[in-house]
């Protein structure tokens, strides 16, 4: 029997394990991924950004694990050698009517405790030459990272303190008897006394099949990118971000030098037909109408349908998506983008049509359950990993589990 049974091999349920281990180094842990590596889905779809915690509510999850992540996500890739760069952003304004919603976007980064500062328009064109604005805001903290790379490490760190990943290893049940948690999986049962649910997409599913409520249904939303032609590379030297719109729960389309030197430009979001779908001809017809069925979608597009539609429209009309983009970088053609890899975001729907703009945990006696973790959660992956195992600690004596001894990791990222 295991100690700890992980579900998923992202980057929040690999930082999980790593953490349960290194709080509790005599357990016995165990990821089971149903991918044959780590990172499948949205880890390894993401666009690489290491976030500062400016756009997050002071006080929440979002807000407290993105400023302290952005910190100890950096600290773990100078230990390891994993290649990063904090290169800063700007967000900036591009018409009159978004220069309120900049200036609360600066507030909160101060609230934040985030070294924030304003732009004029010639300032931030020192930073991104060929930026056109009316006004921005300098994030210094922002970065850069593969996260792919900062998974393979996790997943290092925990095979070398004892712990298993098993891959090609789909969840189909999960039951409970007396003394442990019974998870039924295609490689056969796996038992254990408790279970940490990071499923991502289908988190949600995993916690219905342990009986918990996570008062939500997950809606795929396919985020699509193009990159900039190598010879127009030059364009952008590091972030550049619009004014989000404060009742839309997207960013908008950005402009982000990637680790290798590319240059990304996105996302569009769209709604996915199927949870792990990249390609818009991916269709799941059962887990479309699963989508259809909610009522909780249903009222999201009431609220967000127009902004939905323009949406739509940017994924199927290149112009469209282009003339977003221009408005940051003017001098922009048609020639000068490229169509690129795809992701697909797990967002938790409220019944009401309210998206959960928080990381969500459903705490359950045998297990606990992340339903909710968008961005920031690879930037917060430490810090996520570190509040699950501490919940995972304080449950540790009642049920049985290795008591703790913080080791070498916890107190060099505490």
């Amino acid at each position: 029997m295991f100690d700890v049974a992980v579900i998923g091999g992202g980057i929040v349920g690999l930082s999980s394990a790593m953490h349960v281990l290194d709080r509790l180094p005599d357990a016995k842990v165990i990821v089971v991924e149903k991918e044959a590596r780590v990172a499948a889905h949205q880890t390894g779809h993401n666009s690489g950004v290491i976030h500062s915690g400016i756009y997050y509510p002071p006080g929440s999850f979002k807000a407290r694990f993105a400023t302290a992540g952005s910190r100890s996500i950096v600290e773990f890739c100078q230990r390891h050698g994993i290649a990063h760069d904090v290169c800063g952003k700007i967000i900036v304004a591009t018409r009159p009517d978004e220069l309120a919603q900049l200036e609360r976007l600066h507030e909160r980064g101060l609230q934040n405790g985030l070294d924030v500062s304003r732009l004029s328009p010639a300032e931030a064109r020192e930073i991104e030459p060929h930026v056109a604005c009316i006004a921005a805001v300098k994030v210094p903290s922002t970065g850069i990272v593969d996260y792919t790379k900062v998974c393979e490490v996790y997943a290092t760190e925990i095979e070398a303190r004892g712990g298993e990943i098993r891959f090609a290893t789909r969840v189909t049940r999960l039951s409970h008897n007396t003394r442990s948690a019974v998870i039924e999986t295609t490689g056969g049962p796996v038992e254990a006394r408790f279970v940490v649910n990071c499923a991502g997409l289908y988190s949600d599913r995993v916690a219905r099949m342990d009986g918990a409520d996570p008062t939500a249904q997950i809606v795929p939303f396919r985020g699509e990118y193009y990159e900039l032609a190598p010879d127009r590379r030059h364009l952008v030297k590091g972030l550049i971000y619009p004014v989000p719109d404060p009742a839309f729960p997207f960013l908008g389309v950005h402009l982000t030098r990637m680790i290798d030197g590319s240059i990304h430009a996105g996302p569009n979001a769209v709604l996915g037909l199927r949870r792990e779908g990249y390609r818009k001809r991916d269709i799941h017809l059962g887990e479309l109408a699963e989508i259809l069925r909610y009522g909780g979608f249903w009222r999201l597009v009431g609220k967000h349908w127009r902004d939905g539609m323009a949406e739509v429209w940017r994924s199927v009309n290149r112009a469209a998506f282009l003339k977003s983009l221009q408005r940051l970088i003017p001098e922009l053609t048609g020639a000068d983008i490229v169509p690129t890899h795809a992701g697909v975001r797990a967002q938790a729907v409220k019944p009401d049509g309210g998206m959960v703009d928080d990381f969500l945990l459903v705490d359950m006696p045998r297990s606990l359950h992340v339903c909710n973790a968008p961005s920031p959660a690879a930037t917060a992956s430490l810090e996520i990993g570190r509040e699950i195992a501490g919940r995972v600690v304080a449950r540790a004596n009642d049920l049985g589990i290795a008591s703790t001894q913080a080791s070498e990791l916890e107190r060099a990222t505490s």
